[in-house]
């Protein structure tokens, strides 16, 4: 009889090869490293209250955050209430918002999920997760973006710039976006999640992009295995495995 294999752990050690304690006094540093780069994170999005920020995060979606800007200014206007998004006929909402891209999709979510905000929530918007992945259109990002600049409410945004770069960091080796969000949640401080998703952003944006990382300009590259060292990455990020197609039997 074969020996049996060892249980696997329940959590990943990384390429570092380090206990849950040591990896989460370092995602610490990288927290307070990210802190002191980036004082001024704000959402880029421009909003007033929880309604717009609603409809700019949905419209966000493949799109930069300054077309959206240019997108909602007069929309912002011309449609106060979730009755007012919920009532625009849904060509005419699309030819509105057509410069976002996906604009079918996208004023499809809008008119449903402000709809149901009417039906069901008195025309405001809701502060708990539960209430608001339960609209049409509504995902956990755009919900946990609300929360969190909307209702204060502490959460992780795991956007792409956060998946290359917890990845890159490995505070995970996870790909899919909930599996990142509850597996850096154990590492950080609560009261912090908000502002490190954006600080995670903003590093992805300005020093750490998919291509050509600037390793040497980075604050927090002495606690990333993905940085360089002498000329040599030590760690790098890989996209899931392609299923290999299968060859139809003669």
């Amino acid at each position: 009889m074969s020996p049996r294999r060892p249980a696997q752990p329940r959590w990943w050690p990384g390429p570092l090869k380090e206990t849950q304690e040591q990896r989460r006094d370092r995602a610490v540093k990288i927290l307070r490293a990210l802190k002191r780069r980036y004082p001024d994170a704000h959402v880029p999005l421009d909003y007033s209250n929880a309604l717009e920020l609603m409809v700019a995060t949905i419209l966000s979606a493949q799109c930069t955050d300054a077309r959206v800007n240019e997108v909602t200014k007069p929309l912002f206007k011309k449609y106060r209430k979730a009755a007012d998004w919920a009532a625009v006929p849904q060509k005419t909402l699309e030819s509105e918002i057509h410069a976002a891209g996906f604009f079918h999709n996208k004023a499809k979510a809008i008119r449903e999920s402000t709809a149901e905000l009417v039906e069901k929530h008195g025309g405001k918007v809701p502060g708990t997760q539960e209430e608001l992945l339960a609209l049409r259109g509504i995902g956990r990002k755009t919900a946990n973006v609300i929360l969190a600049h909307a209702f204060d409410t502490q959460g992780i945004v795991v956007d792409t710039h956060y998946i290359r770069n917890a990845r890159r960091m490995a505070l995970t080796n996870e790909f899919d976006p909930v599996k990142i969000e509850f597996a850096t949640m154990r590492f950080l401080p609560e009261r912090y999640w908000s502002d490190f998703s954006l600080w995670m952003t903003w590093h992805g944006r300005f020093i750490c992009p998919a291509r050509k990382p600037s390793c040497g300009e980075c604050p927090v590259a002495k606690h990333c295995p993905a940085s360089e060292s002498e000329g040599k990455v030590t760690w790098r990020v890989k996209t899931p495995p392609k299923p290999k197609a299968r060859r139809p039997k003669k």
